[in-house]
Parts: C-alpha cells; structure tokens; sequence
C-alpha cells in the first residue's frame, strides 16, 4: 500500500544516485531590457497653477492676469411643443363651469347697477322727462311699471341660462372641430423657454 501523505507535508528534495541530496536546479529568470530611470513629473494641480501665476503677476505689479475670467452667460433652453389634441369632455367641464360662473357674475352685476340707478334717482327724472314731453297733466308715466327690478332680473336670468348652454356647446363643438383641424395641419406650435434665475 502506498502512504499518503497531507498537502502540508514537507516533500524531500530528490536524490541522487549517489544518495546524496542535491538542491533542483531552476533556469534563471529572463533577462528584462533595462530602461533607463526616468524621474516621475508629479503634474501640479491646477490651483497651485494659479496660485503661481498671481503671486508672479503681484509681484511684477500687473493685476490683469489675476481677474477671473468672465463667466458667460447661460442660455436659455427652448422647447418646441405642439398642441395636437384637446379632450372635448374636459373642454365642456371646464366651459360649463366657467359659463355658471359668468351668468352668476351677470345676474349679480345687474341687480347692483339697477339697484345704484334706482337709489341715485334716475328713474324718477326719466318719468318727469317723459310726463313733460307727453304733456299730459291728468296720468303719471312711470318707467318702472314697464321696467320693473322683477322684470329685469327675470330677464336676465334667462339670458344667464341661454348663455351657459351656448357656451358650453360653443367650446365642446370647437374642441372637436380643433382636433379634426390639427390631425390635418399638425396643430398649434408653442414654444417655451425656460426662466432665467
């Protein structure tokens, strides 16, 4: 049976026939071409170079090589942007919305000016005009009996409500008649820049 030896087992060195022990002989190692030494340049970073170059400009009085460099300015970037689609649905939204808000603004606006007409006396001087005009003594004009505030304001809310349809109708139809008018040309073009700070 052979005998194992472990991995960490000194191997003897091999004999000779003799019997004596010999060293084994190893080629030498190939010779490499020797370069001659070149000193390493340590490259000077740049604020030392410019810590050199102002001590210098200091010392032989002229200051125009130390004044930073001028900075330019930074460009605006741009964008070109293309409106290629409105969403009818948000477009009615939005106008039906805005109309309310409109027709609210009018009904209120209305009530106020014939409110401020009636306290100034406006109406009385158009029945005193009218009643000299006419010249009749015996009946008494009165505009209001024509143009009364309920009168008025009826009327005016029923344009409010007209006006809230056909706005919102007027924005839907032009949302679609924009998408058919920019799927042929291409649409509107915008062009946004970015803010300068």
């Amino acid at each position: 049976m052979a005998d194992r030896r472990s991995d960490d087992s000194p191997v003897a060195p091999p004999r000779s026939l003799s019997g004596r022990r010999t060293d084994p002989v190893l080629p030498p190692p190939p010779e490499q071409p020797q370069q001659p030494a070149k000193q390493e340049e340590k490259p000077k970073s740049r604020g030392a170079e410019k810590i050199a170059a102002i001590v210098a400009a200091s010392k032989s009085g002229d200051t125009s090589k130390s004044a930073p460099p001028r900075v330019p300015p930074r460009r605006v970037r741009r964008a070109r942007l293309r409106l290629t689609h409105v969403d009818p649905w948000s477009v009615m939204k939005t106008s039906f919305l805005l109309s309310i808000a409109l027709g609210i603004v009018t009904v209120v606006s209305v009530a106020i000016v014939w409110t401020v007409l009636g306290a100034a006396g406006v109406w009385e001087s158009i029945d005193a005009t009218v009643s000299d005009v006419v010249g009749d003594s015996g009946s008494t004009f009165s505009i209001e009996d024509y143009l009364g505030m309920s009168r008025v304001m009826g009327f005016t809310m029923i344009i409010a409500v007209v006006d809230v349809i056909l706005v919102t109708v007027i924005a839907t139809l032009g949302a679609f008649l924009y998408n058919l008018a920019a799927a042929l040309l291409g649409g509107i073009e915008v062009v946004l820049a970015e803010e300068e700070r």
